[in-house]
């Protein structure tokens, strides 16, 4: 076919518009069969009772929702409630004990809907229609298996009718497993005007670490032999990709920026992604110390617009005790000699080297939904600033989390 030539009295713009309208629909279903696989792999992965153990047994995690739930009577007694992501029910578990007339719990996972089911009626909350008491059903607690999108077949209920909307959803680094998108999805649908969400504040945090953060001291003394060469390679290799892993609030060598805030009431899908600058400074010392990198953290508030008797705080900090969500690593290619006081000469290195410390640490953090679903990409921008003025710009570095 030649561009622009008529054939048959079709114009030969036809047949490209058709081609291009092909490819598109061509590429549309390649994208929705790779988001099926990695959907259906996440879910299987959700199948596994460890992992729900392992939730169940973060006492922090565990004691933030409860008592968000179990000690603000006032929003959840003769509520209507929906749990995203219920996995084995704990949170509708809570809100039924808590005196919700109805709750409504979403499970993707076919296996772990029957299982939340099963939990229920052992439990005596599971809504059975055809099990009633004086012509009313018992039971408050109705399990849905599905995806939040694909909801409005199988869920009986009407548009903008929840009162409280309920979901542990946060991820490695806060929003790696995109479940916030649901949440989104979810109150935009369902939730009543002025309606509540659980958690319906976060706040993300990010600060220095120094060497104690990374591989370096295990490897430089094992049963008394020196093995640092690994630990060299290992943190060359962190420099590549974040680490999940526990930093202790010890080995934290600047002060903590806010990196971003999120209000789950009002924030958009868009939203998820977005670009912070942030400044950190070496916390006050004797010594001039070496930061490695930076570690970030997230906190979720149950705050007093919607828990009015006790609001709390999820928090995922060094400071705080350890949740199973760790904390994120950024390791830099290089690390940065850092000094709250002015060294006695500046010396000819540039700023972060020895004997010239830096009196600041710049940072331009971006982190965004990645190509591959349910991944996020971070990128990381680092400027040390020297108590002279003088900047030094570390290489940029893009790190994926899937």
């Amino acid at each position: 076919m030649i561009i622009g030539v008529e054939i048959r009295g079709i114009p030969g713009s036809f047949h490209k518009k058709h081609e291009d309208s092909t490819m598109r629909t061509s590429l549309l279903n390649a994208a929705a069969s790779e988001i099926k696989k990695v959907n259906e792999s996440y879910f299987g992965s959700y199948s596994s009772y460890g992992i729900h153990r392992e939730m169940l047994s973060d006492k922090a995690r565990m004691e933030a929702y409860s008592q968000a739930i179990l000690n603000n009577p006032s929003l959840l007694r003769g509520s209507i409630v929906m749990d995203v992501g219920c996995g084995t029910g704990i949170l509708s578990l809570f809100a039924a004990k808590a005196g919700a007339s109805r709750v409504f719990a979403i499970e993707a996972s076919e296996k772990i809907t029957a299982v939340a089911t099963q939990i229920a009626k052992d439990n005596g909350f599971f809504f059975d229609e055809n099990s009633n008491h004086n012509g009313q059903a018992t039971g408050v607690i109705s399990v849905v298996h599905g995806m939040v999108e694909e909801l409005d077949k199988s869920l009986q209920i009407q548009d903008h009718s929840v009162d409280v909307l309920l979901s542990e959803w946060m991820g490695y680094c806060f929003l790696y497993e995109s479940m916030l998108s649901w949440v989104l999805l979810a109150r935009d649908k369902w939730l009543k005007p002025g309606g509540a969400i659980l958690p319906d504040t976060a706040t993300m945090f990010v600060a220095g670490f120094d060497r104690g953060g990374t591989s370096l001291p295990f490897w430089e003394n094992v049963y008394g032999f020196n093995m640092s060469s690994v630990g060299k390679e290992l943190v060359a290799d962190a420099s590549q990709a974040p680490s999940i892993d526990v930093v202790d609030s010890s080995d934290i060598v600047t002060t903590s920026a806010v990196l971003q805030n999120f209000d789950l009431v009002t924030m958009k899908l868009k939203d998820m992604d977005f670009t912070s600058l942030v400044e950190l400074e070496p916390k006050p010392a004797p010594e001039p110390a070496w930061c490695y990198g930076v570690v970030m953290w997230f906190e979720t508030g149950f705050a007093s617009r919607f828990c009015k008797e006790m609001p709390t705080v999820l928090s995922t900090s060094p400071y705080t005790p350890k949740t199973h969500w760790s904390q994120t690593i950024l390791t830099f290619k290089e690390p940065l000699a850092i000094s709250f006081k002015a060294p006695g000469n500046y010396g000819s290195s540039a700023a972060g080297g020895w004997p010239s410390p830096a009196l600041k640490i710049l940072l331009r953090i971006s982190i965004a939904r990645a190509e591959q679903h349910r991944a996020i990409d971070i990128s990381l921008e680092t400027t040390a600033v020297g108590h002279d003025g003088r900047k030094h710009r570390l290489p940029a570095q893009i790190f994926n989390l899937n």
